[in-house]
């Protein structure tokens, strides 16, 4: 198989940017695991993709590199972080892409291009070699145009790694060969949070008819009530910043990448080299992510956002008790113009609202595509389940692609 790699991800002898001018040149002394593993199984690594800077972005214009274009409509964004990923695939450059979803963002580009995005659970790929950005949300995914690619690329590069201790020493089910055909007696869970407003009229009705076709089919329909849901994107971006402000707090200058020494000091040295280095979007989220930490301010958000975070994960673990499935759209709209909401963060922001919950509760989520709207941009759908069954997003996603 040909796969591309997310330029955040490590490849020996390989230059590694973040799609960022802080790491200029440098080049990695060392593979990611996963890299090893698909190097192991003879896989043709065809080059790296374009990303939003250290994958900060809802639609891959962050980079430094300049934005990628949605293949569907060049006007149009194809959706972030890992958007250079959705489109090597939704293009045919590549048989599959990896890139990293830290809220979404695998399975949004994959709404907005067309293509399957597939976010394992936390811990079912090691994220040894992934550049970090949020520790305690960062996944590495998979795009591929069908789920069944995505299931067999996760068989040969999930497990358990010495190398990181976030990953979990859980066995990897045979993905291929334990599918089951039917939704008979499966029980789809449907968050009535995720059908309120905002939701374009056409996603949602085209999510009614898929989710009435598959009661016709055997399969039970539950109502789940995600109250805490309403907090995610306030949870994540306070979580999220915060860990970003740690991890990024590395790159100054001294140890590799982009240096800037023509102050008096290093002081001075530190503050030109990350302001010059850094975008605009990746020093709001490490300003916004310092203020959160800081003394005075840390027990009013940091914390406050961690204990909400747990109450999240607690809806979760009720809904699952209910369903077997969560179905949802994967994105409120498709793809949007070039621009549209760069002054408006904000709105970018909400562009996550329904991904985001699967990061923050260390759930897996797939995106596979649902139809094409009116104004010819496709969309998905989005399927979610309890922590290390990706088999059940695996077997429903594979009917709902046979419907």
């Amino acid at each position: 198989m040909v796969i591309a790699i997310k330029d955040n991800i490590n490849i020996k002898d390989e230059i590694t940017t973040c799609g960022s001018k802080i790491l200029g040149e440098f080049k990695s002394p060392y593979n990611a695991t996963v890299v090893t593993k698909l190097k192991t199984e003879d896989a043709l690594i065809i080059g790296k993709t374009n990303l939003d800077e250290f994958a900060m972005g809802s639609s891959n214009e962050n980079s430094a590199f300049g934005p990628v274009k949605n293949p569907h409509n060049p006007e149009m964004v194809p959706g972030g972080s890992s958007g250079g990923s959705a489109v090597a695939v939704a293009t045919g450059c590549a048989d599959i892409a990896l890139g990293s979803d830290t809220g979404g963002s695998v399975r949004q580009p994959a709404s907005f291009t067309g293509t399957v995005g597939l976010k394992p659970s936390y811990g079912r790929l090691s994220r040894y070699g992934l550049v970090a950005f949020a520790s305690s949300l960062d996944q590495i995914g998979i795009f591929g145009n069908f789920t069944q690619d995505t299931a067999f690329v996760l068989n040969a590069i999930a497990g358990h790694d010495v190398l990181d201790s976030t990953s979990a020493d859980i066995t990897v089910p045979d993905y291929i060969n334990q599918k089951n055909s039917s939704v008979t007696g499966l029980k789809i869970g449907l968050p009535k949070q995720y059908f309120a407003d905002g939701l374009d009229p056409e996603i949602k009705s085209r999510i009614v008819q898929i989710t009435d076709r598959l009661k016709e089919k055997g399969a039970e329909l539950v109502e789940i009530d995600l109250a805490t849901a309403e907090y995610a994107i306030a949870i994540y971006y306070i979580i999220a910043t915060a860990e970003a402000s740690s991890n990024l707090s590395r790159f100054d200058g001294v140890h590799y990448g982009m240096r800037i020494d023509e102050g008096t000091g290093l002081t001075d040295m530190y503050e030109k080299t990350r302001s010059e280095g850094f975008g605009e979007e990746v020093q709001r989220r490490i300003l916004l992510g310092t203020y959160v930490l800081s003394a005075g301010y840390y027990d009013a958000y940091y914390k406050k956002a961690q204990q909400v975070r747990r109450l999240l994960k607690n809806d979760f673990d009720t809904a699952f008790k209910k369903c077997d499935v969560i179905l949802s759209p994967t994105t409120p709209t498709t793809a949007f113009k070039i621009g549209e909401k760069s002054d408006d963060p904000l709105s970018m922001y909400l562009q996550d609202i329904y991904t985001v919950s699967a990061n923050l509760a260390g759930i897996c989520g797939i995106s596979i595509p649902a139809g094409m709207h009116s104004n010819r941009m496709p969309f998905g759908l989005q399927l979610q389940a309890r922590a290390f069954n990706e088999q059940a997003l695996f077997d429903l996603g594979t009917f709902i692609e046979k419907l």
